[in-house]
């Protein structure tokens, strides 16, 4: 995978990926606030990094995260030892997630508006062992084979239940903060970890047992930090009065400075955030399993991509996006158009959605373990749709008011539903896909939305109302993937190995039936299918002169002949055959027309031909038809049987 051309087509999928943003901007820079940015040139610059880094990082990831992932679930599994599977999961979601960067902007965020009841190094600390034990409990039913539904659900009624306890002050931010633990390097690690641990166990099923973690992984958190709110409102008295944070977050950001100590340090800020994954892998690699890693070369390459491509990611963003975002999110709220709000609320949610480097590591291994009944685009659009509508009714939500309990609780509702109606295969990763479709992409963007709408809107508090969006951008992809998985059942899409096998099946009966000499063998038009029928066929022969064969032959069409053998043909009538020895080497002059056909359509053709050439009258020709047996091959129209 390690090569030129990959790359290619990693870096041609990341701007098309890219446009939507672009278009999203452009749109609303130019139509609805009707200004040019100042720093057009860097926002340009940007976006052209970000389209590179994407590519870089996802190609590390399949030549490094990926393999090496896979390769230590498939050894944990083959040791058959469950307590060091559990412990490498709980390292693994405890470890990727206290470092994670859109956790500490939410959690710094929380903390400067709470009064000072929530600290933002407990508060990541709290997420951290939440992600930690989902991601243990994610493992244990993949090694259990239980159905993924029975704890997901389970787990959304304790999120309900525990929001009548909780201070309102702290479910919105509870909802949002199951939506930003799973990063862009998280999620390829542990959907690697789950698919090669449903790959390697036996009787387990990587589409239906592999996917899932994400979800575990974006659903404890809630109850988490619900239970952590509880008791910060509780006994954590306020030391401050609550600072308009939001603000700020909408002001324009500085210009990113491009400089060489800005790249060393983003570099190793990107470090610091893979180390201790790989620090990870490497004591349970070499400690632990003491065994190599496989193509070591390869995996140090993927890790460096990883880091080189999520760096440049990071710094085109930081240039070409997010402050002009920001700045946006801050005009949109200051007007007075509401329609205006949700379109940008549903725009920027699809654009950026499309843009999620974890969706597109996720989406691609989804259509690679479903054997292609899963197409990996048409999925991201079903999740990048769900996150649009999702921001949107977010938006709706902090614009008019009401308990974001509510609107959650119903989404819930249907999630629930629709998980008894969609197919089995689909629904482990609608859950996850709730799970990958905000992180360092949507989070900023969306964060400076909610809170600038909650800010500017008389009635409001940032704290209660600015949190949530995130959670409805996580909730609304579970539900229209779950309906895309309805939809491909529906029309009756297939991967490719069931069509193989449906295919062989096929043609082993029809090539079983073909034996029969008493059935008539036909291949039906447009498809890849035989049939073999009790069905009488006869052949239908019109002779007519060379310049009269289009309209014979279009005359057999209209009356239902489907296919036409044409030969060359010289007639000699009664009065040739007198001086038949000097004709023999004539040229052809006639068209020896033959259309094999279903024996009910030969009085039509020919009735057809006969009126249409005039042949018993003043016309020249002859028709006359036989019947046929033993036919083998023909192919025929499905209306036609």
């Amino acid at each position: 995978m390690l090569n030129f051309t990959s790359f290619l087509k990693l870096l041609k999928e990341s701007f098309r990926d890219l446009l939507p943003i672009i278009l999203v901007i452009l749109f609303f820079q130019l139509a609805i606030i009707q200004t040019v940015p100042d720093n057009w040139l860097s926002t340009t610059i940007g976006l052209t990094i970000v389209g590179v880094g994407l590519a870089v990082f996802l190609l590390g990831l399949e030549v490094g995260i990926f393999p090496v992932g896979e390769g230590l679930a498939r050894d944990f599994a083959h040791k058959g030892s469950t307590i060091w599977i559990i412990l490498f999961a709980f390292m693994i979601g405890f470890g990727t997630t206290i470092a994670e960067p859109a956790l500490v902007v939410i959690a710094d965020k929380a903390a400067a508006i709470s009064s000072g009841r929530i600290d933002a190094n407990t508060l990541r600390t709290v997420v951290a062992l939440s992600v930690g034990f989902a991601i243990v409990l994610g493992v244990w039913r993949i090694i259990k084979g239980h159905p993924i539904h029975y704890y997901i659900i389970a787990g959304y009624i304790l999120v309900v239940a525990s929001t009548t306890v909780s201070p309102h002050e702290i479910v919105g931010l509870a909802f949002d903060l199951g939506g930003v633990t799973t990063s862009t390097v998280t999620v390829p690690l542990v959907a690697a970890l789950g698919i090669g641990l449903a790959s390697t166990i036996k009787g387990r099923n990587p589409v239906l047992d592999g996917f899932g973690l994400i979800a575990f992984a974006s659903l404890t958190p809630m109850i988490f930090v619900q239970f952590y709110g509880i008791f910060v409102y509780e006994y954590v008295e306020a030391t401050e009065s609550v600072k308009q944070v939001a603000t700020h977050v909408a002001e324009t950001s500085a210009v990113y400075n491009l400089s060489v100590v800005n790249i060393l340090k983003g570099i190793m800020g990107v470090i610091g955030d893979v180390a201790p994954i790989l620090l990870v892998i490497l004591f349970f690699q070499y400690i632990v399993l003491k065994k190599p890693i496989e193509n070591f070369r390869n995996v140090v390459i993927g890790f460096g991509l990883v880091i080189i491509g999520l760096d440049a990611f990071i710094v085109g963003l930081e240039m070409g996006l997010f402050s002009l975002g920001e700045m946006m999110a801050l005009q949109l709220t200051e007007n007075d158009s509401h329609v205006i709000i949700y379109s940008f609320a549903f725009a920027i949610g699809f654009s950026t959605t499309m843009a999620e480097p974890s969706l597109t590591a996720i989406a691609k291994k989804a259509q690679q373990i479903s054997d292609g009944k899963i197409n990996d685009f048409v999925l991201r659009m079903f999740v990048a749709l769900g996150v649009a509508i999702g921001i949107a009714l977010g938006s709706f939500r902090i614009v008019h008011g009401g308990d974001i309990v509510y609107y959650i609780s119903v989404g819930y509702i249907f999630v629930i539903v629709l998980t008894f109606i969609a197919p089995k295969y689909i629904i482990p990763i609608a859950y996850d896909s709730g799970g990958v479709t905000t992180s360092t992409v949507t989070v900023p963007l969306v964060a400076a939305l909610g809170l600038g709408l909650a800010t500017n809107i008389p009635g409001r508090d940032p704290l209660i109302d600015g949190f949530g969006l995130i959670a409805f951008a996580s909730l609304f992809p579970m539900l229209t993937v779950m309906s895309y998985g309805v939809i491909t059942e529906k029309i009756g899409v297939k991967g490719e190995q069931e069509k193989e096998e449906l295919h062989m099946e096929e043609l082993r009966h029809a090539l079983e039936h073909a034996e029969d000499m008493g059935l008539s063998t036909v291949n039906i038009q447009g498809t890849d299918k035989r049939h073999s029928y009790s069905m009488q066929f006869s052949a239908v022969h019109v002779i007519v002169p060379h310049d009269r064969e289009d309209e014979a032959v279009l005359a057999a069409k209209e009356a239902g002949a489907r296919g036409v053998t044409i030969m060359q043909a010289h007639g000699m009538g009664l009065d040739e055959m007198d001086n038949f020895y000097n004709r023999l080497h004539s040229e052809a002059t006639d068209s020896n027309l033959m259309f094999i056909t279903p024996t009910r359509n030969v009085d039509t053709i020919i009735k057809k031909v006969m009126k249409d050439l005039d042949i018993t009258g003043s016309g020249e020709g002859i028709a006359y038809s036989y019947p046929i047996t033993h036919l083998k091959g023909l192919t025929l129209k499905l209306a036609d049987l």
